[in-house]
Formats: structure tokens, sequence, C-alpha cells
């Protein structure tokens, strides 16, 4: 099992089959970190088809597509780490089929791995744009560290670039173009930015920002086709006949859980690979934690699945403590993700669907973009967002973990704070 794209490798110190991860991301990184940490001494084999080893999205589409942080800085781990903690890295390897009957994985070239215990953490994939010309030299996705590369070689002072889809990366990726000195058109099929993420109320801050930094937002729109010349995207034609000119068309119109080998192996699948509030599947030696994971959550009472960078982070931590039999074990944080767009930066707490809310109470000024937004259901924070103000993560997450009806006239008051509500 030694056999490694970087030159490190695994002894294997315990005896028997080893717990085997399928997906060499930050969440696959962690946790065999976290397994380490608690205790366990035997085989891990972690198995990536990049030959990149694992590393932390966020930057791809922040810091390290601005040229801000370097790529070392995007590693979870030195290289030299995997051999110090025995772990098998199997880097430019795909796992073709699972089979939790026999308890094995196979390997694209025919290799099996028998383990004791499975996690997966198979991420996600871009949506891609199906419409003609969407297969053409210049049509840029963003999910590894070569697509922000190649992204970043696009970005030119005054290059003509049209972003599909006015989600995070989309708008992040807005953000940096226009930093690098680009045009920027973005181009998004509803009314506003973000949504069915934020609602109107924050929405609109966020298409606000991007108008007030040159960037030419266009709603309400249709893309029929990507225009081209000999292979190379030109344009982007719109359902109504309008064409916006592009040197090169980057698409962010959502990714979708990677949960082909899951399906096939016979686990239950549903929005990403079901699993309970340990992070087990519907086997029970097969675990799943990241992008991939549609997790039961107790503070919700439902399953949710979220993509974002604190789940890659912290699920795996108890699926790791859930595999070594720990019974408390249960995966039930606040889910959290940040975002940074030119001098706005911004952290969010909390879950709520599109209909899950019936008031959003600011405290501060949204205009002048240094506020914090909580969306509210029957009086109780459900959310919340803080934009440019610093250090109340926690006390919005103890709000919407209570689930206790609050004030809202003491909410949206800044001299009331927020651990006295």
């Amino acid at each position: 099992m030694a056999g490694t794209d970087n030159g490190t490798t695994g002894t294997n110190r315990g005896q028997g089959r080893p717990i085997v991860i399928v997906g060499a991301s930050l969440g696959g990184a962690k946790a065999a970190e976290a397994l380490r940490e608690a205790g366990y001494r035997g085989g891990i084999v972690l198995i990536g088809e990049e030959h990149e080893r694992p590393y932390e999205r966020p930057p791809l589409s922040k810091g390290y597509l601005q040229g801000k942080t370097s790529r070392e800085k995007i590693y979870v781990h030195p290289p030299q780490w995997y051999g110090e903690q025995d772990v098998t890295l199997r880097l430019g390897t795909a796992v073709t089929s699972i089979d939790p009957a026999g308890h094995t994985v196979t390997l694209a070239d025919d290799g099996r791995i028998e383990y004791d215990k499975l996690l997966l953490t198979t991420g996600s994939v871009p949506r891609r744009l199906p419409v003609p010309g969407a297969d053409q030299d210049g049509v840029l996705y963003l999910r590894r560290v070569e697509d922000s590369d190649r992204i970043r070689a696009a970005l030119r002072p005054g290059a003509r670039i049209a972003v599909v889809g006015a989600g995070w990366i989309g708008l992040e990726v807005a953000a940096a173009a226009r930093e690098a000195g680009a045009e920027v058109t973005v181009l998004e099929a509803l009314e506003l930015p973000l949504l069915r993420v934020l609602g109107r109320e924050v929405a609109q801050v966020f298409a606000d920002l991007h108008r007030a930094h040159g960037v030419d937002l266009r709603f309400g729109v249709k893309v029929a086709e990507l225009t081209g010349d000999r292979g190379t995207v030109t344009g982007v034609r719109l359902g109504d006949g309008t064409t916006v000119a592009a040197d090169a068309v980057v698409v962010g119109i959502g990714i979708s859980p990677a949960t082909g080998l899951a399906e096939a192996a016979g686990l239950e699948v549903d929005n990403g690979i079901k699993t309970d509030r340990q992070l087990r599947t519907s086997d029970p030696d097969v675990f799943a934690a990241g992008d991939a994971a549609n997790a039961y959550h107790p503070l919700f009472d439902r399953h949710i699945r979220v993509e974002h960078w604190a789940n890659a982070v912290n699920q795996p931590r108890t699926a790791a403590r859930a595999m070594l039999g720990q019974p408390d074990a249960v995966y039930d944080r606040v889910p959290y993700f940040f975002t940074d767009q030119y001098d706005l930066g911004a952290e969010y707490v909390g879950y709520v669907e599109p209909d899950g809310y019936d008031r959003v109470v600011f405290r501060g000024d949204p205009a002048a973009r240094e506020f914090i937004a909580f969306w509210l259901s029957g009086g109780r924070v459900r959310a919340g967002m803080n934009v440019n103000v610093w250090d109340v993560t926690d006390p919005i997450r103890e709000l919407v973990r209570s689930g206790r009806v609050v004030d809202t006239k003491a909410l949206a008051d800044p001299d009331v704070p927020l651990g006295e509500l």
C-alpha cells in the first residue's frame, strides 16, 4: 500500500485492515489527522484522484486567485507530515468501485484495498453549462488548483471576463477580476445575486457592492450559447439575442455532490450521501463527510448538506471518532461560512432556507456595508451574517443554537450586547 506520487509512504503501525479514506481533500486529510490525534495506531490509506497533496479550496477563489496567497500556503499539511504520521497517501489514483460486503475498494489499475472502516470525502463537482459552445477553450470552471491557475492567467488588465452565475464563486471571481483590472460582466438568471442563499434584503447589499466596483450586473437573463472563433470562446449570446463579448467565460452555476461511488455501492443517496448524526451511512462501516454528505443534524432535526469549508474541517473529526467507536461522536456544529470581496468581509452562522424565515433584522448600516443581519422565524434567530463587524460569531452562534425568542428591538440595537439577548 505504499505507492504514492509525492514520496510519502505508510507502513501500517497496527495489524489488520486499515481505515481507508476516499478523497484526498481537506476533509480527507483532516480525518487522517483526527484519527492519529485520537490515538488510532492502525493503518490509514488516503486516496485521491488529483496529483496534488490535500489542499484547502477557499483560497482558490480568494487569496490564491488574487496572487496574495502563495501555493505552499494552501496545503493542509507539509509533504513530510504523511510519512511522519504513517499515512499512506495514494495520489493520482481513482477509486472505481466499493464493495461494502467484501470491505474492499477497487482502483482504476484493478488493484484492491481492503478496509476496516471506510470514509467518503469525495466532495463535489461543478455543474456544467448546458448550452452550445460550452466546450470551447476559454470556458473556465473553478474547483481545483489548476482551475484557479487558468482563471488567474485570464484576469489581465483590460480583459473582458463574463461570469455566468452570481453565487459565491461567481462573485468572488468577479471581485478578483476587477481588482486585476479586467472588465467584468456577471450574468444571473435570478433578480439578484445570492438570492436563494440570502434573500432579497441582504442580496441587494452584494449587488450594490459589485456595481460600486464597476461590475456590469445583468439579472433575469438566460444564456443561450457561447460564441467562438476556431474553438476559442468570444462571447455569450443571451436569450434575447444580445451578445456579451468575452475573452474568457467563468461558469459558476453551482456544484453537485460526488455520489457516484456511493450510489453504485448501494448506499442511500438523496441530495448527497445520507448519514446519521455520527456521519455513518446506510452501511455501518462506511462514513461520509464534507460536500458529499447529507447528514442528519440534531439541532435542525433534519438532514442538511452544506457546501462550505467549515464542514470539511469539522465533520471529519466527528467521523474519525465515530469510526473508532466513540458513542458521543455526534456532529451538531452550527454551519459557518465566510466570504471576502473587495473591502467587504463577511461571516455567516446558521442555516435557513429561502422559505424558512419571516423577517430580517439589521443591526448597523447595510448601506455602509457595516452591519449584522439576522434571519428570524417566529422570533427565533435562524442565522446571522456579520459584514465588516468582527468578533461576534460566537454570540450569533449561541443565539442560533439556543432557539429562544428574542426581543427584535434589542437585537437591532448596537448598544445591547448580543450576549445579553
